[in-house]
Formats: C-alpha cells, structure tokens, sequence
C-alpha cells in the first residue's frame, strides 16, 4: 500500500512541475509571415533597390513585423523571366514582377499598350494600362492572380551595335532583340528580324553578332552594360513595354485581414503612381552611361515620329484583327480607350 500511494505521489508532482514549467516558460513570439518576392533582373537594378526592397521593409512597418519580404532575382533559381507568372500561380513564389510580353501570348490584349505611338511616358502609360484593368477592358487575363501593379517604362529606343537607325528604312535586315508580340510585329513590318531573348542572354549575343541591337529602355542598357557594345541609341520613343507585379490569389486570400490592408495601402494606385518618378531615375543612368562612352544619341523629331505613325498605321490595325484569334474580343475599343486614357493622364 505504502509502495502504490508513494507512486501516486510521484507522478502528481510530476504533473504540478510540468504544469508549473509550461505556465513559467515564456510563450514563443508568433514567427513573421514571409513573403517571397521574383523579379529577372539583377539585384542592382531599380526594381530591386528602389521598389521591392523599399516596398518590402514599408510592409514589414506597417505591419509591426508580422510580414517579411525575402527577394529572388535574376541570379537566384526563381529569376526566370519567362516563369515569374507562372510561379505565382502554382505558389512557389507569392509575388513575382514580370514582363507581359515574356512569354508570348501571356496578355494579348494588354500588348495593346505597346503598340507604336500609344505611350511617350511611364506615369501615363502605367496609369492608363492599370485602369484599363480596373474597367474590365483585359477580360479575364488575370483572373488567376491578385493584381498589385501594372506598369510601363518610358518610351523605349532602338540601340544598335554598327548601324544608326535614322529611319524606319534603316531598320531593314536588322536582327533585334525584342520585349514583346506588338513591338516584334512593328519590326517585321519595316523588314528587321525580331528575336525574344531574356535580358541575361543579350549582352553575349550582341557581341557575337547574333544579334545587331536591342529594343529597349536606356535601364536595360546600362543594368547589363551593354553600352559596352553599343555605338547608336535612336530616340524615336516609338513604343513601350508592359510589366505586372503579382500576388498568388490564395495567399493574399490567407493573410491576416490587418497584413492585407497594409498590401492593399502599397499597391494599386498608390504603386502604379510611382513608376513615372522611378523611370525618370532609371533611365538617366543608363544614358548618362551612353553620353560618357561617346555614344552617339540620335534624336527623333515630331516630324519624323509622325511620319513613322503613318507609315506604322497598317500594322497597328494588322495586330489589332490578329487578337481576336488570341480570345480578345474587342481591341478596338481597348485600343481607342487606351488612347483617350493616355491623352486624360499626359494633360
């Protein structure tokens, strides 16, 4: 008896220690929500340390250190620039910033924005291509992400490596690395070859020659310094491209409702309205970088640009009947929306 009540009373004071232990221990602080963000370019460039690092470090603020943001670009295993839409929507990756045109065929009635002539500047552009999205002109383009931003650059140039192009004519035989379907589609309409390239094959090619220039932004450029091997940037401001930035649906859906509003305040209008400034700092380097090197910069008149509008007009309305074979049912009306946007946001 004196045996059984002794192990009785073993095992209550081992049942008070316990409890008195796990009331004693202090509790373990909640582990921050981490979010991973992808971008293609490289870590030097102004998406990162201007936009997603800033962006990143406002969120974890306002939300008193539940959220952080870890960044993977071009030179971690996620920075593919024809996978950062597709690795929101499988969940491997919760944002991602991408080019639209990349891969081809992703948002055909978004593309309409970097038709020839629609955009000189990113604040307008990127206001336009958002409220296009607001109205319900893209359709269901994204409907499988949660959309943060939609953005344009500034309008874009043509660099090339040997041969100034001072006319649509000059572009004929030009082999040129391209961003997107609507801005190839003006190439192959003056009888240059367009090539889609991710920005980290394009400095190799162009100095091999398989290639004999970009079009694109003066960034681009001076990012993955290929003024190194470039002599001519023309300044026809002739076109833009398009890029997202996109949530996975179940995420954003999963996070605490205070964690959401702090995304919602950083996004939307509030980011879309920042690219204008952004572009302007961006692109100033990389054509500084050109001025330094004694490249020379050939400025397209209004004159000249009108011009080229006319001559390009053929192809514009090409392109526009090609999307309805793409699911787009009317690019047209985006079309002229998007032109009565650009004039409302440029005044």
């Amino acid at each position: 008896m004196a045996s059984k009540i002794t192990r009785r009373g073993m095992l209550a004071g081992t049942t008070a220690a316990l409890a008195f232990a796990s009331t004693a221990r202090p509790l373990r602080a909640q582990e921050p929500i981490t979010l991973k963000i992808s971008h293609y370019l490289p870590p030097r460039h102004g998406f990162q340390t201007d936009f997603l690092m800033p962006w990143g470090e406002e969120l974890t603020a306002r939300t008193d250190g539940k959220v952080k943001v870890e960044i993977h670009d071009a030179t971690s295993g996620f920075g593919n620039i024809m996978r950062q839409a597709d690795q929101v929507r499988a969940g491997v990756i919760d944002i991602a910033l991408g080019l639209n045109g990349i891969p081809r065929g992703r948002f055909p009635a978004s593309s309409i924005i970097e038709l020839p002539f629609m955009v000189e500047k990113a604040g307008p552009g990127s206001k336009t291509l958002y409220t296009l999205y607001k109205e319900g002109m893209l359709g269901g383009e994204y409907d499988d992400f949660h959309v943060l931003a939609l953005f344009t650059h500034h309008g874009g140039l043509i660099h090339t490596a040997d041969k100034p192009v001072r006319a649509l004519t000059d572009l004929e035989g030009l082999r040129l690395r391209t961003p997107g379907p609507a801005v190839s589609a003006m190439l192959e309409s003056v009888g240059a070859s367009p090539v889609g390239m991710p920005p980290a094959q394009i400095y190799e090619n162009l100095q091999k020659g398989v290639i004999n220039g970009v079009v694109t932004t003066w960034d681009l450029v001076g990012a993955i310094k290929l003024n190194e091997l470039l002599s001519y940037h023309t300044d026809a401001r002739a076109y833009v491209a398009g890029f997202h930035v996109l949530m996975n649906k179940a995420r954003y859906d999963g996070l605490p409702a205070d964690v959401r509003a702090a995304v919602d305040e950083l996004s939307g209008d509030n980011l879309v309205a920042k690219f204008g400034p952004w572009w302007d700092k961006w692109e100033a380097r990389g054509r500084q970088d050109a001025i330094d090197r004694g490249n020379e910069i050939i400025e397209i008149d209004d004159a000249e640009r009108a011009d080229w509008k006319k001559q390009l007009a053929p192809m514009i309305d090409t392109y526009l009947d090609g999307l309805k074979g793409e699911g787009v049912e009317n690019p047209v009306a985006i079309h002229d929306r998007a032109r009565e946007l650009v004039e409302k946001f440029s005044a």
